[in-house]
């Protein structure tokens, strides 16, 4: 048995370490939070995560009623709180040639002792109106959202309004708890449902946002769908003449699936050519990515639509970037009047919790996700309650 406490400045680092090192059936004993204090003391410290974890033991699913300390401590703290109390002849320990050396007997006595130590300084703390520990149930919940890659924060606030929102008995049904943790995600997401089209009645839906999101390849997928699919007339506008080759690729498609396309270089050029596909059912217009932070290219781009009219602008993600990028963007992109978001790449990304904290504060609704490279297949309208399961790890991207 190895027991190691562990520092880091969230709960994810640290169970990055223990896994890394204890290995991944290593068990978590405690979990609180802390601060180093800097000076001497006399300034105040960050903020860390303090994680006592072991590999070699069993951790107990569940406790006795009588309680170990007031603390209310997880349930494997209360079988070591057990185990640790005894005195070292009452310690059964494995009988085997391998283990039958006075010197190992003493390094394990001493181990269990040591941690009889720390776990009496913690229930002494609890006693001082120190925090309580969540139940077991909800400590689970807690490191299955850091699993998923939801931020620390969100991780905590998300526990603690399932824990105010159940009582009793319900606290120790783990099917129970995560019905209402899906019903508390799925609350904080919107989306639009598919592209309204009409016959008949033009509509110009825009693609926009940065460079490498997969806007030319999620409006091949749109194009196709409503053209072989829905049986509308399709066309495309592309004002990408930026990148190279972008025009060569979108033609590509537009042959492909048989579609007039118009390639549109300034704000005038777009005039003429909206006229030119008012007959049509569905236009969708690919435009060049542009940097969230590059405000005179926004500015460019925000001309383009508004000579184009366009009925919808959805701002298209990418579910690997990192969540301060994704931010960033989804802020600065909304100075084009971005009506809607669509995230690709889902099936390149690891984990999708770190999703959660952008689609809850970017105010847009979610229209679209796509899950790989296929024309037209690996694109889904977005629903809210297969979305909220895919941000908390509970089913795969990729439907069987």
């Amino acid at each position: 048995m190895e027991i190691r406490t562990y520092r880091a400045s969230s709960m994810q680092e640290a169970m990055e370490i223990i896994r890394r090192e204890l290995g991944p059936d290593a068990a978590i004993l405690h979990a609180r939070e802390i601060r180093r204090s800097r000076l001497f003391g006399l300034l105040p410290g960050l903020r860390q995560i303090e994680v006592t974890a072991c590999c070699g033991v069993r951790v107990p699913a569940r406790l006795a009623p009588d309680s170990a300390c007031a603390g209310g401590f997880s349930p494997g703290v209360h079988a070591l709180v057990t185990r640790a109390a005894q005195t070292p002849a009452e310690v059964a320990l494995p009988q085997g040639p391998a283990i039958s050396s006075p010197s190992w007997s003493r390094e394990i006595t001493g181990k269990l002792n040591d941690l009889h130590g720390m776990v009496r300084e913690l229930c002494q703390r609890s006693r001082r109106g120190g925090h309580a520990e969540l139940p077991e149930s909800l400590f689970r919940m807690f490191t299955d959202l850091i699993e998923a890659d939801v931020p620390e924060e969100l991780a905590r606030e998300l526990v603690e309004r399932v824990r105010t929102s159940t009582t009793g008995p319900e606290l120790h049904d783990p099917k129970l708890l995560q019905t209402h943790l899906g019903r508390l995600v799925e609350e904080q997401l919107s989306t639009t449902g598919p592209i309204k089209v009409q016959p008949g009645q033009r509509r110009l839906v825009a693609l926009v946002g940065p460079t490498g999101v997969g806007k030319t390849t999620t409006i091949a997928k749109l194009a196709a769908h409503y053209r072989l699919r829905e049986r509308r007339n399709v066309g495309l506008i592309t004002v990408d003449t930026y990148r190279i080759a972008a025009v060569e690729q979108l033609r590509t498609y537009a042959e492909i699936i048989d579609l007039p396309m118009h390639v549109v270089a300034t704000p005038r050029e777009m005039r003429e050519t909206i006229r030119r596909v008012e007959h049509l059912d569905l236009v969708l217009m690919d435009t060049a990515g542009r940097s969230p932070r590059d405000e005179i290219k926004l500015q460019e781009l925000k001309a383009f639509l508004t000579e184009a009219g366009a009925d919808e602008v959805h701002l298209v993600l990418s579910a690997v970037a990192a969540p301060r990028t994704l931010q960033l963007t989804a802020e600065q992109f909304a100075a084009v009047g971005t009506t809607a978001l669509i995230v690709t790449k889902l099936d390149e990304a690891g984990t999708l919790g770190h999703l959660l904290p952008v689609l809850r504060s970017c105010h847009l609704p979610l229209s679209y996700v796509t899950t790989g490279q296929n024309v037209p297949d690996d694109i889904e309208v977005a629903e809210v309650q297969r979305l909220a399961r895919l941000l908390l790890g509970w089913e795969s991207v990729k439907r069987r």
